[in-house]
């Protein structure tokens, strides 16, 4: 499978660099008839888009998406779709006095190692920009979960040491962190602030529940449910770290307080708990799918650091220019995306092992 592919069934390709013309996605497996327009997926963008708030990146992209492909009279013709999206608010001058250094934290070095040859623009296809793609997938993904009752809502449950303790969904977009708690998210935007004035960054937690989803979706062994969904958030370049359920949290606990007993709710098989976020043995049980990602802190800061040069001189680098002093509040609807784009994906895999084995 070619390394800028995700999906097996529902197939998404990413492509652009961060400072090239634009960036974009192609789509393989979505069915047709769906109901899908440019404003659909431009609401999901806008969700992600940079300059959204004095906390976040003051890059003014605007985030068009263009469909160039796969949608006849407002709904999708089942050929592969292709979402354009263009760059216009590059200032590719920002990284000149830097082109020959590695960044702390970034994959400057690790792509250099790796191919020889990189774009230092905003770390080309290594920036977080590439994520604009996902999103625009992500929001086909989610016209095709709605009509199964699927629903994804994720938010930020803490930035540095500051932890939301009370969940009102409605609140998630009414602040500028993207958190259900209004008195946590005021203490995170101060928490960024004060990271701001230090030329320094924060990182977070993101939480993720899945409501609707159906049991059975996932494989017993190498493509369980929760590996596909790791490998789907782990591949965003921010993310640190995941669990499901309790997640490590488990390992403290006993066997007969972690185990979720069922019982009988009207004709329907129930969890009484549910320590195990949803997934069992690798396939979805029908209780809420729930999972927490880490961010890491923004790795460009203006501070002054140790570095090298592409020719092994020691050096200090300070970099400049506009970025997220944290990436939690929009990092949020990139988590929703791939976490739907792996449901969908699952649930054809699935469809298609259900429909051949019914017809034997």
């Amino acid at each position: 499978m070619p390394a800028n592919t995700f999906g097996q069934i529902f197939r998404v390709t990413t492509y652009g660099e961060s400072h090239g013309p634009a960036i974009g996605v192609h789509i393989d497996g979505v069915p047709p008839k769906l109901k899908i327009s440019e404003s659909d997926i431009q609401f999901q963008l806008n969700r992600r888009r940079p300059g959204q708030s004095s906390i976040t990146t003051q890059r003014d992209e605007k985030d068009q998406a263009q469909i160039l492909s796969g949608v006849f009279e407002g709904k999708t013709t089942g050929a592969p779709m292709m979402i354009l999206i263009g760059n216009t608010s590059q200032r590719s001058q920002d990284y000149d006095d830097i082109k020959d250094l590695f960044r702390p934290g970034h994959a400057d070095f690790t792509y250099h190692q790796k191919y020889g040859h990189r774009d230092y623009r905003g770390g080309g296809r290594s920036s977080g920009r590439e994520t604009a793609a996902r999103v625009a997938a992500g929001a086909v993904a989610r016209k095709i979960l709605t009509k199964q009752n699927i629903n994804i809502i994720a938010y930020t449950r803490s930035i540095g040491p500051i932890d939301a303790e009370n969940f009102d969904y409605s609140l998630i977009e009414k602040n500028k962190v993207r958190c259900p708690d209004p008195v946590a998210a005021e203490k995170m935007v101060q928490h960024i602030e004060e990271m701001q004035a230090k030329n320094d960054s924060a990182g977070g937690i993101i939480e993720a529940i899945v409501h609707g989803c159906p049991a059975g979706l996932g494989e017993p062994a190498f493509d369980k449910l929760h590996a596909l969904l790791a490998h789907a958030v782990l591949s965003i370049g921010a993310v640190r770290g995941i669990e499901f359920g309790e997640g490590f949290a488990a390992a403290r606990m006993k066997g007969s307080t972690h185990n979720d007993k069922f019982f009988i709710d009207g004709d329907q098989i129930r969890m009484m708990t549910n320590h195990a976020g949803g997934i069992n043995g690798g396939i979805s049980t029908g209780e809420n799918i729930i999972l927490r990602v880490a961010v890491k802190p923004t790795a460009s800061i203006s501070q002054k650091q140790q570095t090298v040069t592409t020719d092994k001189q020691n050096t200090v680098i300070e970099i400049d220019g506009r970025h997220d002093p944290c990436i939690c509040p929009r990092i949020v609807p990139v988590v929703e995306a791939m976490i739907a784009i792996t449901l969908v994906d699952s649930m054809m895999h699935h469809n298609a092992v259900s429909t051949i084995l019914n017809d034997q």
